[in-house]
């Protein structure tokens, strides 16, 4: 099965990919910057323009993991907005693109609240 990772350069997505690659499955990462541990294909900025054709392409699940999140010191002028830029309009243009390139699952899971350790 080819899977494509969004995020795969963050903390799940570098720990998936590599568990991913061990099981025996194909992994593309949808990177910004060159990706350390799979074949990467490079999507730019993530919104509702992103073109997600060449990281889809031969695809039969997503998991999206890639977000906008832990912004220390955020110098957006409207922080809710450049979070709803990437983690909805962003995730939209993936779903849709994911459906129209004939992707069979998609895998996505979108925490909004704080962490806790116990």
């Amino acid at each position: 099965m080819n899977v494509l990772i969004t995020g795969d350069n963050g903390f799940i997505g570098r720990a998936l990919c590599k568990r991913m690659l061990a099981d025996g499955y194909q992994v593309r990462g949808a990177v910004r910057a060159e990706s350390q541990i799979v074949e990467g294909a490079m999507v730019g900025d993530i919104g509702p323009d992103t073109d997600w054709s060449k990281a889809l392409y031969g695809m039969d699940a997503v998991v999206h993991l890639a977000a906008r999140v832990h912004i220390m010191d955020d110098t957006a002028s409207d922080p809710l907005a450049a979070f709803r830029w990437v983690n909805v309009k962003g995730t939209e243009r993936l779903a849709q693109q994911a459906v129209d390139t004939n992707v069979r699952r998609f895998f996505y899971e979108f925490y909004q609240g704080e962490w806790y350790l116990n």
